[in-house]
């Protein structure tokens, strides 16, 4: 199993790569992709640092699990594969913008590659899980070593937006710098909590307004 990941993630993650958790993370793995349908696609599993990498890194957005669903996680934390029906929660993260933003253009596709790209990095706490099984991979060490990642880009960035959507990320995220970086903490996109403070938290706006302030380029959502 093949996995790409940008080499600035390489450098940054180094020490992390050796630590005898995410070495018994990675035979947990690889057992689980050779005995189990596993998701997303091997070579997919650090796609979101391969997409982003390190010295590109502008905005986090932190999700929880992969969807464990036949051909939808695609390594990005809230996005799925082209092709696939746009999930609940993406729905609604689509609804938010469009009203923040009245000009975004329409969009068919959930994969959000395209902000990846931008300098934004989609990270999930666990980036695989079985399939059917929501939070099977859950404590195995994929937590640890995501907190690493929210801890060196806190460290190692400045003026970066954390976009902490439910009470999950917002605990996950408080290692976070405020006093380097923009945190943005709401209530969780799904069906079950939007309507209890996502909707109209304006997160997309908040991020570019303060990216510009920033002197950095704002994200085209």
């Amino acid at each position: 199993m093949s996995v790409k990941i940008a080499e600035s993630w390489r450098k940054v993650l180094a020490a992390e790569f050796e630590k005898p958790y995410f070495q018994h993370l990675i035979a947990y793995v690889r057992g689980e992709y050779a005995t189990a349908t596993v998701y997303p696609p091997g070579p997919s599993i650090f796609h979101a640092f391969d997409a982003c990498p390190f010295d590109q890194v502008k905005v986090v957005i932190l999700g929880q699990d992969p969807y464990h669903g036949k051909g939808q996680a695609n390594g990005l934390s809230f996005s799925v594969a082209d092709g696939i029906r746009i999930p609940p929660s993406l729905q609604n993260i689509f609804k938010e913008l469009r009203d923040e933003l009245p000009g975004t253009p329409p969009t068919t596709s959930g994969n959000l590659d395209r902000w990846a790209r931008q300098g934004v990095l989609l990270l999930n706490a666990t980036l695989t899980v079985r399939a059917s099984e929501p939070g099977s991979h859950q404590k195995k060490g994929w937590e640890p070593f995501t907190d690493a990642v929210i801890q060196q880009v806190s460290a190692g960035k400045e003026h970066v937006v954390f976009v902490l959507w439910g009470a999950y990320a917002q605990k996950k995220g408080e290692v976070i710098d405020g006093q380097k970086h923009l945190v943005i903490k709401s209530a969780h996109p799904s069906p079950f909590a939007a309507d209890r403070g996502f909707f109209g938290s304006r997160p997309f706006s908040q991020t570019n307004d303060y990216l510009t302030k920033h002197g950095l380029a704002p994200i085209a959502w």
